[in-house]
């Protein structure tokens, strides 16, 4: 049954690693990983490897609170429309807009 656990443990963790670049969500989830990866290596009496997952988990938080979270009105699956992208520009690209129209 620990083995089945600790399998089942550092499944998720390695899924969770491999899929952090898509969402902050996912180093949360690398977080909880971790955390099942040294209570199994503390209960299979292997306690190194539970306190380097202890300690790689500290890392993993630190990092899930570095990250920015996206901004739902600027991705492309947002709740923001077309009009939306186009009111969040920066002063230069909207100076240039107004050039062009100018000058057309």
């Amino acid at each position: 049954m620990l083995t089945a656990f600790g399998v089942a443990a550092l499944t998720f963790m390695m899924g969770m690693y491999a899929l952090e670049r898509r969402h902050r969500r996912f180093v949360l989830g690398f977080v909880c990983g971790c955390l099942l990866s040294s209570a199994y290596g503390f209960l299979a009496g292997t306690w190194p490897f539970g306190v380097i997952e202890a300690i790689w988990a500290a890392i993993a938080v630190n990092r899930y609170r570095n990250l920015k979270s996206p901004d739902p009105a600027r991705s492309p699956r947002g709740r923001g429309s077309r009009a939306a992208h186009s009111r969040n520009r920066s002063p230069r690209a909207t100076q240039a807009n107004e050039l062009d129209l100018k000058s057309g």
